[in-house]
């Protein structure tokens, strides 16, 4: 379910994209045609702490993700979106995962039990349990991640280099992590 925004305001938002930050990091970033934010590289905003319990049991810690390039996932089971996308997903996440591009979903407002169940047999990748939405308090310098899907890449030194907030198809995502991919790693990254 999305949240109505009036058509005045969301043509001002995709006009305007989200250039500057309202932190005032100094992040440049614009919103295209195709509802994707692209951040310039240099000037991304650092992607914030993301680190939890996995759906398994398992810790998950962003930090430790760093010189790769990371598409994280916000979803819940309860989202007709997500469950769309989540085949798509799988099909990058199969085609990249060997190039140094990692995956993390973040199960938001959900049951443990019922994610769980959706995500078996679906994807390799973990998902961080995140029932109150805790962890998308944290992309402050970018469009609110309020209501899933919604997709973020970061690049490999740890900056959000893009977002979508709707679901994703298998293709304009691919597009996406393989510009961000294909650029040099940065000094020191490993």
């Amino acid at each position: 379910m999305r949240r109505f925004v009036p058509p005045l305001l969301a043509a001002a938002l995709a006009l305007a994209g989200c250039t500057g930050s309202p932190g005032g990091s100094g992040a440049e970033c614009t919103t295209g045609a195709d509802h994707w934010v692209r951040c310039t590289a240099g000037k991304r905003p650092a992607a914030p702490a993301l680190a939890g319990e996995t759906l398994t049991g398992d810790r998950y810690d962003l930090a430790q993700q760093r010189g790769q390039v990371v598409v994280v996932n916000f979803w819940g089971s309860w989202c007709p979106p997500c469950r769309a996308e989540a085949d798509d997903l799988a099909g990058v996440y199969a085609k990249y995962k060997d190039r140094g591009v990692g995956f993390v979903g973040i199960n938001v407002r959900d049951d443990r039990d019922t994610a769980k169940a959706f995500e078996a047999g679906r994807h390799e990748y973990p998902s961080i349990f995140d029932p109150a939405s805790r962890l998308a308090l944290g992309f402050r310098d970018l469009p609110p991640v309020t209501v899933p899907p919604v997709t973020v890449v970061v690049d490999r030194a740890g900056n959000v280099a893009a977002m979508i907030r709707q679901a994703v198809t298998e293709d304009e995502l691919a597009a996406v992590v393989g510009r961000i991919a294909a650029e040099p790693a940065p000094a020191g990254a490993r």
